[in-house]
């Protein structure tokens, strides 16, 4: 590649078009023989200005067209609007509140769920699961998105793609986590538009591609860009901010913004002849992108007012020009001669239990490669066990050792479910990838969070094995097989709920410091109002009735302390002086129910843990509710 780089632009062109020629039919899925064009027009978008409180237009009537094969660039200077027009043509939420636009693809105005099978979105900051490789990223995005190729077929489609995008030698390496370092950031852009290609889109959308890349790593990306979509016939558009000439010569249109206008709509090649007619002559030497985007940039200009008479005469020059005269006419010869509509063939879209076998695959590969997941929460609840076991040593069956028995309970309980905060690291990252694959129409929020339950059950279970398996006997909780499972369900049951939990707070706000802060803070609140530190017959109305009854820690806390004392004696001393009074004072014993008496306690485990499995399965319908409400997110 460093050799092609240091080829003149001429040679390079040649090159990229020996690429094509050269190129086998192993990825002839890729071609698209139905979607001609792609035309906009009236195109506004419009927000409220802060300061004067007036209605802003950020993207102003804009029109344009790119037929199939070509490579449209979006180009202007910082807040010129090329990525709020870029949502705008990929249908994808804007959160302004007018958006007008007429977006035609062969004429004709399409559905967003049919515009949505035909089309891709590549990220600025693309979502992975870094655990993955790129292989494996490759194969589960094509898992997703079609259930009709055969495994050879699909395998095939991938190692070509793999093939393309120069990644073989990387293929087998991953994407990368914070932990363990995975592959750079232009091979990371490369699985990115490689990924969304493998559901064989007709249109594909790029937002700033070339982003915090070097000028090689850059010019890399956007030939194979140039590549597929001349050898396809593929549709591309990105937005992109400063490219090199070597990277600016690659594209076959190129639209110019400043301030949400158009300034220019054409070929690359007839751009600097245009705007010399302008009287912007380029200068030799000087990247014609860059001075193209300077001429448009008023912000850093030392003389405002003559830069904003310079930029409105351009913008004026354009509006009166030929060229954009003759674009005009093209789109809408265009969109009438194609306005009769289109056949599209679409592969075989997987239906719900094929999307959730393929995320529970996918999440166990992740769960086991990341330690993040539940590696690092198996060492935390671990080595919980084994300083409880230690602290709480080998409690003796007297009246001593009833309150350090209740604080040994309480402590296990809360913190294991508080201890849970060390999963939204990983969730997010779930959640980030659902985003991505949402917006692209690969599967809703029920597959996400079916998923995810079925695929943290066994490691739940499993770390609630082991947590039992080292404190419960070192403590001497009661020692019969019966205690010690019903002891391990409602351990289970704690986690199931914790957990739970840290998914619908992330659904809620899927940010890293939020979530994390509103997990903890609500773990704190259902420590206060479980029933240990105030007991329920003393816990004022406020918060028994707003939030002690669907607080899950008390059911937890109040089922273990019923396995501890409901069928278990204890001796008051050698003085006989009981702290509890039971039926069995005259023995010097004391009935472990007195101390369940204390709190109110009964023992009603079926009702409990029917209560408990409601507060999960309620936890999970409101993250499922709040990814539908948020939609495209």
């Amino acid at each position: 590649m460093d050799d092609i780089y240091n080829l003149p632009i001429t040679q390079r062109v040649a090159t990229t078009t020996q690429d094509i020629e050269k190129a086998n039919n192993a990825d002839e899925h890729l071609r698209n023989t139905t979607v001609k064009s792609l035309t906009w027009s009236g195109v506004t978008v419009s927000v409220r200005d802060r300061s004067t409180k007036q209605p802003k237009k950020i993207v102003d009537n804009v029109e344009g067209i790119v037929r199939s094969g070509e490579l449209c660039a979006l180009m202007g200077p910082s807040g010129c609007g090329k990525t709020t027009l870029l949502n705008v043509l990929a249908q994808r939420p804007t959160h302004a509140p007018s958006v007008s636009a007429n977006v035609l693809v062969n004429g004709v105005r399409l559905s967003t769920t049919l515009f949505r099978t035909i089309t891709c979105f590549v990220e600025q900051e693309d979502a992975f699961i870094g655990s993955l490789n790129i292989k494996e990223t490759l194969n589960f995005s094509s898992r997703l998105a079609t259930s009709s190729i055969p495994a050879h077929e699909r395998l095939k489609r991938i190692d070509a793609l793999i093939s393309d995008f120069g990644l073989s030698e990387q293929a087998g390496t991953i994407v990368g986590t914070p932990i363990r370092k995975g592959i750079s950031g232009g091979q990371k852009r490369r699985l990115g538009v490689a990924s969304q290609l493998i559901t064989s889109p007709k249109i594909l959308f790029l937002d700033e591609p070339t982003s915090g890349l070097d000028s090689a790593a850059s010019w890399e990306v956007v030939k194979y860009l140039s590549v597929i979509a001349h050898r396809h016939h593929l549709i591309i558009i990105c937005s992109i901010h400063q490219p090199s000439t070597a990277t600016f010569n690659l594209f076959d249109r190129l639209m110019l913004l400043s301030g949400g206008q158009m300034y220019y709509f054409g070929t690359v090649i007839d751009s600097l002849l245009y705007f010399e007619s302008m009287g912007l002559s380029i200068p030799t030497h000087v990247n014609p992108a860059e001075f193209l985007i300077d001429a448009l940039n008023v912000d850093f200009a030392r003389d405002k007012a003559l830069a904003n008479r310079r930029i409105h005469e351009l913008q004026s020059g354009w509006t009166m020009s030929q060229q954009a005269d003759e674009m005009s006419h093209l789109r809408l010869a265009t969109e009438q001669q194609q306005s009769g509509g289109m056949e599209i063939s679409l592969d075989e879209h997987p239906n719900l239990l094929s999307i959730i076998i393929t995320l529970l695959h996918r999440s166990f590969i992740k769960s086991y490669r990341d330690v993040v997941v539940y590696g690092i929460r198996v060492v935390m609840y671990t080595g919980l066990a084994i300083m409880m076991g230690t602290v709480w040593v080998r409690l003796s069956p007297d009246q001593v050792s009833i309150q350090p028995f209740i604080n040994a309970i309480f402590f296990g309980s809360a913190f294991m479910s508080f201890m849970a905060v060390a999963y939204v690291p990983a969730f997010i990252e779930d959640t980030q990838q659902y985003i991505k694959e949402h917006r692209n129409g690969l599967y809703g929020p029920a597959a996400l969070i079916i998923s995810n339950f079925l695929i943290g059950l066994p490691y739940l279970f499993f770390i609630s094995i082991i947590f039992s398996v080292i404190s419960y006997w070192l403590i001497n909780f009661q020692p019969t097989a019966q205690a010690f499972f019903i002891w391990v369900m409602w351990l289970f049951l704690d986690l199931i709920c914790a957990e739970s939990l840290v998914v619908f707070m992330t659904c809620l706000f899927p940010s890293f410091v939020v979530s994390l802060a509103l997990v903890a803070f609500a773990n704190g609140l259902w420590m206060c109002v479980g029933g240990f530190m105030v007991p329920p017959t003393v816990l004022n109305p406020f918060y028994t009735y707003v939030f002690h009854y669907w607080d899950y820690q008390k059911y937890v806390f109040q089922g273990m302390m019923v396995n501890e004392f409901g069928h278990r004696v204890y001796s008051c001393g050698k003085d006989c002086l009981c702290m509890y009074q039971s039926d069995l004072a005259d023995r010097c014993q004391i009935a472990g129910q007195a101390v369940l008496d204390q709190f109110g306690y009964n023992d009603h485990i079926a009702m409990n843990v029917g209560i408990m499995i409601s507060i999960i399965a309620g936890y999970r319908l409101a993250s499922w509710l709040v990814l539908r409400l948020r939609g495209g997110v």
